[in-house]
């Protein structure tokens, strides 16, 4: 490797060590108090049917914004907004942006308002269910009005961190879920109380964090010269290519949405409860998928998308390849902590208040179910962006579609036997299928493939883990001995548990003979050899 090949290299270990640490830590302080906002949820509100009513009024525009703001819209924006900034001028990316929320943003306030006269039959469609139990579908819909104008802010937060993330500067989009979840924390403490509906309180939290997210985010574009000034032209050139890659793009990630709100639909016919069940247990996995898997893919696809355009498959395979080793890294021991640690974990979380001792072991099966599946989680955010750099966006979503309607099968094949723990069952299958047939799609067209180093590498992971398994199995109480501590009690050996197994588990990696310095970046000399 030449002085500057290496130069070069260093520099991009750099950034992306640096960047992925700025988004991880800020992702994990917005985990943290995710998880306090539904602490305090749990205790109000426990799995009851306004809860259930709750999570299904914000799951309807979170289904949206995925599909207007980060989802689809961002795989087809970054690459575009990266081939501008590489080979156009300032002037040319400020009429890119200015156009991007015109549309991106009309597009969503229309939709907004089309949704609050419609919520009614937005509600029946995605929780029918509701139906069943008196007052629900109605407290749903009008929660549905207030929470639905959310997407219109949030898409634009997105459009604006898609900017700055193409730029380097990471934080203001890792910051706006703290902004989201300190609001619902506010509403649940101090609002809530003086309320004849106190849900309403958590709706109205929703749609004031929204706007306070996109105002955030202005400064920091201002600070670029890239201050939006909303023009609708679908004429654009730019426009134009980005609304082609949003078409398959769209579809997707509507698929793995439609999966989500496919789970929800079913869940409202089960026992009242089970749509609180799967949140819950599904914010658990959100912690080490965020902090991890959604950080390392945040930073890699502006990265991936520059070393595309600049024509560097060097950097964009080794790129690819520091992303993987660091997500079964930290993946792998966090999947198999949540399976052993499950009731431990709920127990001290969650079971207070109105959130029962039935609640913690249905949301446990659950999150034992959920938790298979979190390498292959992780393993699509770093996957995908493989072929999104590449402006290819037709791989990705008919790899989507399979897992698609695998998940509908499974769905069909385990919620009757299993409940609401067979929904999240199905839902960790078909990411193993999407995972999988990623990874075969980009080893074939020769975009990233596994280097044989990787074999030894997996086999120290996998003995430290088990290592580490095998002690937090025989150092955590019994399960049911969880119940009967004080609040105190649990928080302290709940730590001790997780302190002992990351102990064990990078102390066993120290001794098979990895070192810090093997993750500070990306490595180009397998690529070179």
């Amino acid at each position: 490797m030449t002085n500057k090949a290496q130069d070069n290299a260093k520099d991009t270990g750099n950034t992306l060590l640096s960047s992925t640490g700025t988004v991880g830590v800020l992702t994990l302080l917005s985990r943290f108090l995710g998880l306090a906002r539904d602490i305090l949820i749990a205790q109000s509100f426990g799995a009851s049917s306004n809860a259930d009513a709750f999570f299904v009024a914000f799951k309807i525009p979170n289904f949206l914004r995925r599909l207007f703001g980060e989802g689809a819209f961002a795989q087809a924006f970054v690459p575009v907004l990266s081939e501008y900034k590489t080979n156009k001028t300032h002037t040319d990316v400020k009429a890119l942006v200015d156009r991007v929320f015109g549309v991106l943003g009309s597009s969503a306030l229309i939709t907004s308002l089309l949704a609050i006269v419609f919520s009614p039959g937005l509600i029946w469609l995605f929780a029918p269910g509701f139906s069943n139990l008196d007052g629900q579908m109605s407290l749903a819909s009008d929660l549905l009005s207030i929470t639905f104008p959310y997407l219109f802010f949030i898409s634009l937060v997105a459009a604006a961190s898609s900017v700055l993330n193409t730029y380097g500067i990471f934080a203001p989009g890792a910051f706006s879920p703290i902004i989201l979840n300190t609001c619902l924390i506010v509403s649940a403490v101090f609002v809530s109380k003086y309320l004849n509906e106190p849900v309403l309180a958590l709706a109205g939290a929703v749609l004031i964090s929204g706007l306070l997210q996109l105002l955030a985010t202005l400064p920091f574009l201002k600070r670029i010269h890239l201050l939006p000034k909303p023009t609708w032209d679908l004429k654009h050139k730019g426009i134009r290519k980005i609304l082609k890659l949003m078409i398959p793009a769209l579809l997707g990630v509507s698929v793995s949405q439609i999966n989500l709100l496919l789970d929800t639909v079913l869940a409202s016919f089960l026992v009242s409860g089970s749509v609180s069940w799967l949140y819950f247990s599904d914010r658990l996995i959100e912690l080490p998928l965020g902090v991890f898997g959604i950080a390392i893919a945040t930073v890699i696809l502006p990265q991936l998308s520059q070393a595309h355009h600049q024509e560097n498959p060097n950097v964009f395979h080794a790129t690819m390849d520091w992303s993987l080793r660091l997500i079964f890294l930290f993946g792998l021991p966090a999947c198999l902590a949540l399976i052993i640690l499950a009731e431990p974990i709920l127990v001290t979380l969650f079971n207070y208040g109105e959130f029962s001792h039935s609640d913690v072991i249905a949301s446990s099966q659950s999150l034992r179910a959920y938790a298979g599946g979190l390498l292959p989680f992780m393993l699509i955010k770093v996957f995908a962006p493989g072929f999104y750099a590449q402006q290819d966006m037709k791989t990705p979503v008919k790899i989507a579609i399979v897992a698609m309607i695998s998940n509908m099968v499974f769905n069909l094949m385990f919620v009757w036997p299993l409940a609401h723990t067979g929904l999240a069952l199905a839902t960790t299958l078909s990411a193993m299928v999407n995972a999988g047939l990623l990874y075969w799609y980009l080893s074939k067209n020769q975009i990233y493939a596994f280097h044989p180093s990787w074999l030894s590498y997996f086999a120290k992971l996998s003995l430290a883990a088990v290592g580490m398994s095998l002690a937090l199995y025989f150092i955590s109480p019994e399960k049911v001995d969880w119940f009967g501590f004080s609040i105190g009690e649990r928080v302290i050996k709940l730590m001790i548990n997780i302190a002992s197994g990351i102990l064990i588990y990078f102390g066993l990696l120290l001794l098979f003979g990895l070192r810090v310095k093997d993750f500070l970046g990306p490595n180009l000399a397998h690529k070179d050899k």
